[in-house]
């Protein structure tokens, strides 16, 4: 504190201990009594040094304040400490005048962003509509097995979209309760089942008489992701769902290569298996981790080239959920 108060004051320090050498220094030339150029000097020392109290006094005061405004700082405005000049009250004004630019600028861009929310979220609402319809016509007439997996597909887009869009806000849509899992399983394989038979691939639920701790809707969202790419990746075998410290989701797929598996939460990566299919988006697992950690829920995947992938769902406690 000493050493900086001292930067801050230097060329007034050596001003005073100038004129504190070269004042006597005069009088003596001038052949003034030793006594009074002794009395000048302590006179002239002793209002020195109050001054010194003062000054030093206040920066000390202006320092700590400053200091602690540092150690706190965020993007609220806190109030600087009365200004020691003219010049270090401009300083504060351009300051002030900053950080009003700067909330003008966030009030701005939280408009823009809660205004494209809105739109995105009408857009999947309103998206399902004609999806709606053009199902309710292919199941009044014939159908067409190939349609009725694109149509699938592209309200699994549109659900995705409503979930993303949900993401930036997700602990605000959060309802925390206690849920039996088979039965969320049950109705994410149901969901799923065309494309299952489609494949002509199997599904085997055991052991999932169980509650556990968690959101129903977001856990649902995270089982049909990892569902999604197990049947995606799976062309014979099947799924499996048991549980094992976890819900685990076991496919017979194509499997991960490790070189991926430390990067597959990753936004927007796709991986190897991804390059071998040009729709991947790389979002659907990010997502899924995204919404897993919100829930306290630790999802691990793991997996070996051409014998498939595992994904254990670990569940926290009741009290680890209030934490």
């Amino acid at each position: 504190m000493i050493r900086e108060y001292l930067r801050y004051r230097k060329s007034v320090l050596f001003l005073i201990l100038s004129v504190l050498v070269f004042f006597p220094l005069v009088q003596f030339l001038s052949k003034l009594p030793m006594d009074s150029i002794s009395y000048s000097i302590t006179i002239y020392t002793f209002l020195l040094l109050l001054w010194l109290l003062a000054d030093g006094g206040r920066f000390y005061k202006r320092h700590r304040k400053l200091t602690e405004i540092r150690a706190n700082i965020s993007a609220s405005n806190h109030p600087f400490p009365a200004s020691g000049d003219d010049l270090e009250e401009k300083y504060q004004e351009i300051i002030e005048e900053l950080y009003r630019m700067l909330e003008d600028s966030r009030h701005n861009l939280e408009i823009d962003h809660a205004d494209r929310i809105e739109y995105y979220t009408m857009w999947v609402h309103q998206i399902k509509t004609p999806i709606a319809a053009i199902r309710l016509a292919l199941q009044s007439g014939d159908g067409n097995p190939l349609i009725e997996q694109e149509l699938f597909k592209i309200e699994q887009y549109a659900e995705m979209a409503l979930h993303f869009v949900k993401l930036g806000n997700l602990e605000a849509d959060l309802i925390i309760g206690e849920y039996m899992l088979i039965e969320i399983v049950k109705d994410s394989v149901k969901k799923y089942a065309p494309l299952i038979i489609q494949k002509g691939l199997s599904v085997s639920i055991e052991g999932l008489g169980r509650h556990v701790v968690t959101d129903s809707k977001w856990l649902v969202f995270i089982i049909e992701q990892l569902l999604s790419n197990a049947i995606k990746y799976t062309n014979k075998g099947g799924v499996r769902f048991f549980w094992e410290d976890g819900l685990i989701i076991e496919d017979s797929g194509i499997g991960i290569v490790a070189g991926d598996i430390e990067r597959i939460f990753e936004k927007g990566y796709t991986g190897y298996n991804g390059r071998l299919d040009k729709r991947a988006s790389g979002i659907g697992l990010y997502m899924a981790k995204k919404v897993a950690d919100a829930l306290s829920i630790r999802l691990l995947i793991s997996s070996e080239v051409g014998k498939g992938t595992r994904a254990r769902l670990g569940f926290p406690q009741p009290l680890e959920m209030m934490m």
